[in-house]
């Protein structure tokens, strides 16, 4: 399995090649294959720190579905209502519909053969469990495997209780974590053997204990251990032995630290996943512990296998396993400074969501779009707070907000309206923020294709925006209502309201990825109503101004109006040429309109210049991507002529039998495959002439009260 990222599971998946090695398990291990071999869901239940998660990923590793394995990391998500979102966002999914991701996920599913790695549900078993009793009844060629402390107790289910380590095997896994920090030690030495006895064979607790070993030997760890064993054996009376061990040895490493490390170790805990250096200096520094000392401090922990570092596409980044971040965050909440760590954590995410949305219109959109992907889990923690603290809401309306560019360009439209919907419900004593929320909410629903509330939250925008005297908040919820226009095919109300917004734009001196999508789209509507000249005007003038500024996604959406002009003049070269260009920048940006509008141009490009059967394929590429955008083409008699014109090109010249062929076999091309086709394929000689001047759409017959999304969907708001 290769580590994949696009939206299509093929026989990639998100779990590493090869897992670290290993140590010991070889029988648990083969009882698990055979589990997964007997049963399509399979649930690996033991205490916290007993190495569950590390089996499941080398069982996993070792199988192979013919469309990959991929793991859901449930441990950081605290709201139920977040766990379809977290499957479908493991998957790579970009859904731009008003489908529920529970919808999405089956009908990604369908037909597809992988495994599906649900690590840490048992805090969210009430809703995992009908999720996975729906997935496996209804998607016959998937399997799951679930690990948690406890069973989904599910029909079918079988369960795999994961024991700790045998002597032998604790041995040899302190010996191999010691011998990463330059420690020899004898597997036949008493005190190693009676350490690991102590330890009772779990994992995280033999490899807390490694950690120390840089500092003390065997011998003086079980002098300190005994101490601290017969202070921290107590508690409750009905725990089982394993937990009391396991959070004895949490304990007992605890105390081991000095007074600066316990802190950190506290502090640490109110991040969710991972996190990098910066955010911790900030959130974790200050009151006795200078923001200066945290890396030091941080490094102790490192060595002493409290915190794990890890190397992501986003640089070196940080994290706590589940139980030890939870055992800190018993120890902040006793110091009664929970509280002001929250809000710290809160300030920085949204400082870093400020950062990145004004950063978006620049050569760093790429950089941007993975550093929010990778803070997600922390955002979605920084949410959650500001939209449940009475007093915090104007800021959670102001964060929802922020991330219009990650909801509307990175493929985010389910997620973003969640949090949306959840901010312009609540009462604000800041308009500018609710304001904001209010049209990115607009958008997004248009983006979706959900015409009614779309127009609802724009009005309702537009309305108090002139209330309050906002012109910023006016031309946004203008622009918006032209981008409907525009998708509904009403060209002259599109025209009308897009420039109007341009010259508000202009007025209050707004200058960003949004203000250029509007231009954009006002050429697609020029470029409809006949006026190519004009369209290409407007495009060129886009693309000078996003090349000025490295502005590339809003950039690819004028290359694709500037490719239909180009198509329409006769210009395939350079139409192709475009459209290439068009498609990697989209693709990139996980922008799936973008993507699947530059593939059905393609198509007619490639149709034109007399490759039919590549045409067709094309199209069926294109037609199993729509469902997860909208109403195909959205329902637009302009957007749906140049589809319609090169489907009869293709079946002249193939013939009704070998087109439905070739649809079919583009219809089972992966996205990430379709994608690669498109931007590979070479142009024939035997080029046909092409109809010049622009499609005209047939009037009639056309649904238009279902859009289902814009060209410029992911427009570029830097303010507002």
């Amino acid at each position: 399995m290769r580590a994949s990222h696009g939206g299509d599971a093929t026989a990639d998946g998100n779990l590493p090649l090869e897992p670290d090695r290993f140590v010991g398990r070889s029988a648990e291990l083969t009882e698990l294959a055979r589990a997964l071999d007997a049963s399509r869901l399979v649930t690996v239940t033991g205490p916290g720190g007993v190495g569950k998660s590390r089996l499941a990923a080398h069982a996993a590793a070792r199988s192979a579905p013919p469309d990959g394995v991929w793991r859901v990391e449930l441990a950081s998500v605290r709201d139920p209502e977040l766990v379809d979102f977290a499957v479908v966002e493991a998957l790579g999914l970009t859904d731009h519909t008003t489908r529920l991701p529970r919808e999405a996920l089956l009908t990604h599913l369908t037909g597809r053969q992988l495994l599906l790695l649900l690590d840490g549900f048992e805090h969210l078993v009430e809703v995992c469990a009908p999720l996975v009793a729906e997935l496996v009844g209804r998607v016959p060629g998937l399997r799951v495997l679930a690990v948690g402390r406890r069973p989904l107790e599910l029909a079918g289910e079988r369960v795999v209780a994961l024991a700790p380590l045998g002597e032998g095997e604790a041995v040899e896994l302190l010996a191999e974590r010691a011998a990463q920090q330059g420690v020899v030690l004898g597997e036949e030495d008493a005190d190693v053997r009676e350490l690991c006895r102590r330890l009772d064979g779990i994992p995280l607790a033999v490899e807390l204990a490694a950690g120390r070993l840089r500092a003390l030997s065997p011998g003086e760890l079980l002098a300190r251990f005994d101490d601290r064993f017969r202070l921290l054996a107590g508690g409750r009376r009905d725990a089982l032995p394993r937990h009391q061990t396991l959070r004895t040895a949490i304990g007992w490493s605890h105390e081991l630290c000095t007074p600066e490390e316990r802190l950190l170790w506290a502090r640490l805990s109110v991040f969710a996943g991972r996190f990098d250096l910066e955010a911790a200096e900030y959130v974790c520094g200050g009151d006795g512990l200078p923001s200066d000392a945290v890396l030091d401090v941080l490094s102790e922990l490192l060595a002493q296998s409290v915190v794990v570092r890890e190397l992501t596409a986003t640089g070196v980044r940080y994290r706590m396993l589940d139980t030890i971040r939870a055992y800190g965050a018993d120890w902040l909440e006793a110091t009664g400074d929970a509280a002001r760590l929250r809000r710290r954590h809160r300030d920085w995410y949204l400082g870093l969501a400020t950062w990145c949305e004004l950063d978006w219109f620049s050569p760093r959109q790429g950089e941007v779009a993975a550093r929010v992907e990778a803070e997600l889990p922390n955002l979605r923690g920084a949410l959650e707070y500001c939209l449940t603290e009475p007093d915090e809401t104007h800021l959670g309306q102001y964060l929802a907000g922020s991330l219009w560019f990650y909801w509307a360009g990175c493929g985010r439209l389910s997620e973003g309206r969640h949090w949306l919907e959840q901010a312009v419900q609540l009462d604000s004593d800041n308009d500018q923020s609710r304001l904001k929320a209010l049209w990115v909410l607009g958008y997004v629903a248009i983006l979706q294709g959900d015409t009614v509330p779309a127009l609802a939250a724009l009005q309702e925008c537009r309305e108090e925006a002139d209330h309050a005297a906002n012109p910023t908040a006016v031309a946004y919820a203008e622009h918006r209502t032209g981008c409907l226009a525009l998708v509904t095919d009403d060209m002259p109300r599109a025209e009308t309201l897009l420039r109007s917004a341009l010259d508000r734009y202009q007025q209050i001196g707004e200058l960003n990825s949004n203000v250029l999508m509007g231009q954009v789209e006002l050429a697609m509507a020029r470029a409809f109503q006949g006026d190519l000249a004009d369209a290409v005007k407007l495009c060129e003038d886009v693309r000078r101004v996003c090349e000025d500024h490295g502005e590339r996604w809003t950039r690819a959406y004028a290359l694709y109006v500037l490719a239909y002009v180009a198509w329409s003049e006769g210009e395939l070269p350079h139409a192709r040429d475009l459209l290439a260009d068009c498609l990697g920048s989209a693709h990139g940006f996980r922008d799936l309109l973008g993507s699947v509008l530059a593939v059905e141009l393609l198509a007619l490009v490639t149709a034109a210049e007399g490759d039919a059967a590549e045409a067709a394929l094309l199209q069926g590429a294109a037609g199993v991507m729509w469902p997860s955008v909208g109403l195909p083409l959205f329902g637009s008699a302009y957007y749906n002529a140049p589809h319609e014109l090169c489907e009869a090109m293709a079946r002249e010249r193939l013939g009704d039998g070998t087109y439905e062929e070739r649809v079919r076999e583009g219809a089972r091309l992966g996205r990430e495959a379709a994608v690669a086709r498109a931007l590979g394929q070479r142009r024939p000689l035997d080029a046909v002439p092409v109809p010049r001047g622009p499609v005209r759409p047939a009037p009639v017959g056309v649904d238009m009260r279902k859009p289902a999304a814009s060209p410029t969907r992911k427009g570029g708001e830097t303010a507002g």
